[in-house]
């Protein structure tokens, strides 16, 4: 790896890790996708189960990232388990996730709270989900609920990833008629309602002195390879671009980028069996966080500072998830240099972890055994712990080798 721009980061800046409630947490029994996943309506090959026992072993977790050496952990709050009936949150759960912030403090780790992450309440589905008529009141009083325990938190992410919740649900209207093309485009009517509850949370987290609020996309890192510009910025702004303007005046925007999409003359090109792929059959391409950081900051025109919220690999190989994180790592320390505000790294996973649908696909920093639910720290999580200590030693070694 060349190393043309000083790799050197920000006092201040967050080194971190982040998990998700329903992918580490288990039981997550008030949930839609638990639902899914229990009553043979969904196509999913594995259940969450008890996942990570991550609700109880939440402080052995926070230890873990103590002990690497990381000042932040990004986790998110279950709506479901906060609110199990319509109005009528739980003191109890609420709790539960206030003692979890306040374990981060006590270690030193800045929380990152994430209010949703992909799962809805079972009573919101059985509504009709995000584009019922009582979705966005239901948020935010979900969202007002919550704001006492956030007392302290700087960082919270209200919706993770509405682009690809509105393309999910596009994607099983097109499965439900026959066929799902290469390329889906995002349901219009979910990304307006989701944009709107995203405006309602950011004002009533507006009201928590210090508190910076966004949101995170999935960056898809739409590349011209041969649909020429129209078409790869038309195909840009669907799936990415209009989520990006939406955090224009927001207090960050989170970024998530694993890879990229390829446009080509005759539509997109699907990463094929003479192409380097991960775990979840991606692309691999390490210096999508870089281009991702440009393109956004680009976007917003350095209006919004960024936080990467999500970056990583699936992969079995360990040597390979070091290698691809230094390399990501190593771009994003080249776009910091010139000059893009970016305030934190978040490496996407703590654990291995429950990957919406299979247990086969791992991100994790930590093996977690599926019966016994022993942590074991990988080489990798030792790795980051040092890049976290000394980055600019520990990428220049990696570029070097």
């Amino acid at each position: 790896m060349a190393t043309p721009h000083p790799v050197a980061f920000p006092d201040g800046f967050l080194w971190g890790a982040s998990t998700a409630a329903h992918q580490v947490e288990g039981n997550n029994v008030g949930s839609d996708l638990w639902h899914a996943e229990n009553d043979g309506s969904g196509t999913l090959r594995d259940r969450s189960g008890d996942a990570c026992d991550s609700f109880h072993r939440w402080p052995e977790d926070l230890d873990i990232a103590r002990d690497l050496g990381l000042n932040a952990y990004r986790f998110s709050v279950e709506w479901a388990r906060v609110v199990p009936a319509p109005g009528h949150p739980s003191a109890a759960m609420l709790d539960h996730y206030r003692r979890v912030i306040e374990g981060c403090a006590e270690r030193g780790l800045t929380p990152v709270v994430t209010l949703h992450h992909f799962t809805n309440p079972a009573w919101l589905r059985a509504e009709g989900g995000w584009t019922s008529g009582e979705a966005l009141t239901h948020f935010t009083e979900y969202v007002r609920a919550v704001l006492p325990i956030l007392d302290g938190v700087r960082w919270v992410c209200t919706i993770n990833e509405p682009n690809m919740v509105a393309m999910m649900v596009a994607r099983r209207r097109h499965a439900a008629d026959g066929e799902v093309p290469a390329f889906v485009v995002p349901d219009p009517g979910v990304t307006a309602a989701l944009t709107r509850a995203h405006e309602a949370a950011r004002e009533l987290l507006a009201s928590v002195p210090g508190l910076r609020s966004g949101w995170t996309v999935a960056n898809q890192n739409v590349q011209d390879h041969g649909a020429g510009p129209d078409r790869t910025a038309e195909m840009s702004y669907l799936i990415d671009d209009q989520y990006i303007d939406v955090a224009k005046g927001d207090d960050f925007l989170g970024v998530q980028a694993y890879s990229r999409m390829r446009a080509g003359e005759r539509g997109l090109i699907v990463p094929g069996p003479d192409d380097r792929r991960t775990m979840m059959g991606w692309e691999y391409y390490p210096r999508a966080l870089e281009d991702t950081v440009r393109h956004t900051a680009a976007r917003l025109g350095g209006s919004t500072p960024l936080l990467v919220t999500e970056n990583g690999i699936a992969t079995g190989d360990d040597d390979e998830r070091i290698a691809y994180t230094g390399e990501a790592v190593l771009g994003l320390a080249h776009a910091l240099a010139d000059g893009i505000d970016v305030r934190g790294y978040l490496h996407w996973s703590l654990l291995d972890n429950y990957e919406w649908g299979s247990w086969e696909p791992t991100f994790g920093l930590v093996s977690v055994d599926r019966t016994t639910f022993r942590r074991t720290v990988k080489p990798s999580a030792r790795w980051y712990a040092r890049l976290v200590r000394d980055p600019e030693a520990t990428l220049r070694q990696g570029a070097a080798s």
